[in-house]
């Protein structure tokens, strides 16, 4: 088991928490840092969850290295994530209508852990120049073969990119990810033209399906170092200089099987019902929009 660290709360700087969770360091023993943090991820939470007391910002505690995470996610192959591909693209055709809404211009666009680069492809079917980063070296890999696009690999640090020249930066299910989501924000900002927009999806635990299923919502996983509600997300925007002009509900769209398939996280026994019937009437591979709590945020850049 790797060495883990303790850290203060990353949108206020408090060290002052509740426990939500408590540790299940018995499960932990089960997975290496591939297999813990991708990006299809679904390891039940086995760490230590807190609630900051100043400013209600929920998170892991402690947690593995920044280093080891980052590690984690560059290693190992993901082919769950790329295998739902057809709903993620129908997906981003429905959201990027949306984020069109806010743009004046499509110019320079970047997706910050962009996986296989799904929405990348999507935004470059529509007239978008596309930059995307991802740790992952299978992933970005697949991303070049599958929709001939070049995706760096590593973080929005490594990538170095100079200041001011995307007109929308987007972070897909990635922010509750990151070690530093302020110091990632912030450098979203940075690379941001002046009224350029940020556009950030996050499983919202202040969703009522969160209170409603408890522990077996399924994104609460150890794979997810933060676990932000509407009003962190968009605390932690406003005080890095974004004015918030857009949230909604999320819906996303995956393939029957699949999702049959990963609701074993929330109970087995129905899991294997579906899937059963899923098999026995064919209709695994059809395309349906599901919300187990995920809000989108869209924030413009102050000039």
């Amino acid at each position: 088991m790797t060495e883990k660290e303790n850290i203060n709360c990353n949108l206020c700087g408090n060290n002052n928490f509740s426990i939500i969770f408590e540790a299940q360091p018995e499960k932990e023993k089960q997975f290496d840092l591939s297999e813990k943090y991708r990006s299809s991820g679904d390891e039940s939470l086995f760490e230590q969850v807190v609630k900051c007391n100043n400013c209600g910002l929920v998170y892991i505690n402690p947690r593995n290295k920044p280093e080891d995470i980052l590690e984690g996610y560059s290693e190992g192959t993901d082919a769950a994530h790329v295998s739902q591909s057809e709903g993620r693209e129908k997906t981003f055709k429905k959201t990027l209508k949306l984020i069109n809404k806010y743009t004046k211009s499509k110019n320079r666009l970047v997706d910050i852990g962009t996986a296989g680069g799904c929405f990348l492809k999507v935004a470059k079917d529509d007239g978008w120049g596309v930059h995307g980063v991802e740790p992952n070296k299978w992933l970005c890999d697949w991303g070049k073969k599958n929709y001939d696009i070049e995706i760096k690999q590593g973080d929005i640090f490594s990538a170095e990119y100079s200041a001011e020249i995307f007109d929308v930066v987007t972070l897909w299910d990635v922010i509750e990810h990151t070690t530093d989501p302020k110091a990632v924000l912030k450098e979203c900002k940075r690379i941001l033209n002046p009224g350029g927009i940020i556009v950030v999806n996050i499983p919202d635990i202040s969703s009522w399906l969160v209170r409603a299923m408890g522990r077996k919502w399924p994104f609460w996983s150890s794979v997810h170092l933060y676990y932000f509600t509407k009003k962190t997300m968009i605390k932690m925007l406003e005080e890095l200089g974004f004015d918030i002009v857009k949230t909604k509900r999320h819906f996303q769209y995956l393939q029957v099987g699949y999702l049959a398939e990963r609701f074993s996280q929330v109970s087995q026994f129905i899991s294997k019902i579906a899937c059963f019937f899923v098999k026995l009437l064919h209709i695994g591979n059809l395309q349906i929009p599901y919300y187990l709590g995920q809000t989108l945020i869209i924030g413009r850049k102050l000039i």
